[in-house]
């Protein structure tokens, strides 16, 4: 099937559902049909509707008051506008930085919606980040022997020199399989509310264990990589250095909070739009200024607003119209693998928009490798319209300066194998 959009089936398809369209932008940068004077009308009351772009999101609340409901265990509740996270350890309440009086009115109303990308990220709750601890997760992230081939590492999937993805549509694991969805930045990721496209893992030190245990990636199982870890004497020092005190230092949970703390530090402040935001008037030219206004007066903040430009709650892919079966194939139903409730088929989380340049192919297909035709996409898809070229190329400059300092950091030299490291199991 073609890429572009096809109508919708089902009669619900109704007038006020493509107006509340507006507010699902999925992925990448979805707009919503707000103008000026009339957006009034769209959203419904508790919404992030958006009839006043300069307004700011409701306070603690990155995006606003979009999807307020609680979810259970097992079933979720969603909004007109979105579906509320899964709660767990994620660092989405950044602290105020310091922001420089506003230049101008456009300048004002992205200081009430976005925030910087501070420099260093805060500690995920009961994981405190220490240089031990970030020293021993940046081994762990390079190290191949998590995986079961010996070979498979996080950083093969995510890495650091390439915006923190592989650049692929999905990724080799595990014999050459592939995976069945495009491996997100992990660059930032510490300001999402939840990991994975679909949420599965409530934050960074469940996700990490995710890809080790999957068939289809490293494929390993907890008691071996404990065993081959704790037959390497270097790793049992920087074990019991990164967690002094403990009775068992070297665990499966430990790896995954030595991890969880490295990527803690995959932040990637200063891009041209924080300086922005900081007040510098000429970090922005004049595309890249309309870029910004298209991006709010469209609608495009409902989804994707906050320090990492979306990553805070689930929307549905194709609410207008859907996408063809490559974009969005029917196996694959999102969120609803997870909470088996019927509102949340082919919902997914909205993708954070931080150094989006770099991280193509985009969707959780990873199908479209053009920023433009991405943005083109979610104009058909979520809203039923196409935006004219112009707001595309505009769109597209200010996604260009979402891009901060990259991490930049030495391979380190891993742990010997000791005399009773058992060989891969999976080779």
């Amino acid at each position: 099937m073609s890429r572009r959009a096809q109508p919708a089936p089902g009669p619900a398809r109704s007038t006020r559902t493509a107006l509340l369209a507006t507010a699902l932008c999925l992925g990448l940068a979805a707009c919503g049909a707000d103008r000026g004077d009339e957006a009034a009308s769209v959203g419904e009351p508790g919404e992030t509707a958006h009839a006043a772009p300069s307004a700011p999101p409701s306070a603690g609340v990155e995006g606003g008051d979009s999807a307020r409901a609680a979810i259970g265990a097992g079933a979720t509740s969603q909004a007109a506008d979105g579906v509320e996270p899964a709660a767990g350890r994620a660092v989405t309440d950044v602290p105020e930085q310091p922001l420089g009086p506003p230049v101008d009115d456009l300048m004002a109303r992205a200081q009430a919606i976005f925030k910087p990308i501070p420099d260093r990220a805060p500690d995920p709750e009961g994981n405190p980040v220490t240089p031990a601890k970030v020293d021993l997760g940046r081994q762990l992230w390079f190290d191949g022997r998590l995986s079961s081939s010996g070979v498979i590492s996080c950083n093969s999937c995510h890495n650091i020199g390439m915006g923190g993805v592989d650049g692929v549509p999905t990724s080799i694991g595990h014999g050459f399989q592939k995976g069945p969805r495009n491996a997100p930045t992990v660059f930032n990721s510490v300001f999402n509310v939840a990991q994975f496209w679909d949420g599965r893992a409530a934050d960074l030190m469940e996700q990490a264990k995710g890809p080790i245990e999957a068939a289809v990636e490293m494929n390993a199982r907890p008691e071996e990589v404990v065993a081959t870890l704790s037959s390497m004497p270097g790793y049992v020092e920087q074990f019991e250095r990164a967690f002094p005190g403990e009775a068992e230092p070297l665990s499966y949970d430990n790896i995954a909070r030595a991890i969880e703390a490295f990527e803690v530090t995959l932040v990637t402040p200063n891009a041209p739009f924080d300086d922005y935001l900081r007040g510098d008037g000429e970090a922005l030219d004049e595309k890249e200024r309309r870029g910004l206004a298209a991006f709010m007066d469209r609608g495009c903040i409902a989804c994707h607003s906050g320090v990492n430009l979306g990553g805070t709650a689930y929307f549905p892919f194709g609410l207008v119209s859907r996408p063809g079966a490559d974009l969005l194939p029917e196996g694959d139903k999102g969120r609803f693998e997870v909470t088996r409730t019927a509102t949340d088929e082919y919902v997914f989380r909205a993708a954070p928009l931080r150094n989006v340049a770099l991280t193509a192919p985009y969707f959780h297909t990873g199908q479209v490798w053009s920023l433009h035709e991405a943005v083109e996409v979610m104009g058909t898809a979520q809203l039923g319209t196409e935006l004219t070229a112009g707001e595309v190329d505009d769109i597209v400059a200010f996604l260009g300066t979402l891009t901060g300092d990259q991490p930049r950091m030495e391979y380190p030299v891993l742990p010997l194998r000791g005399v009773d490291t058992p060989p891969p199991s999976g080779y």
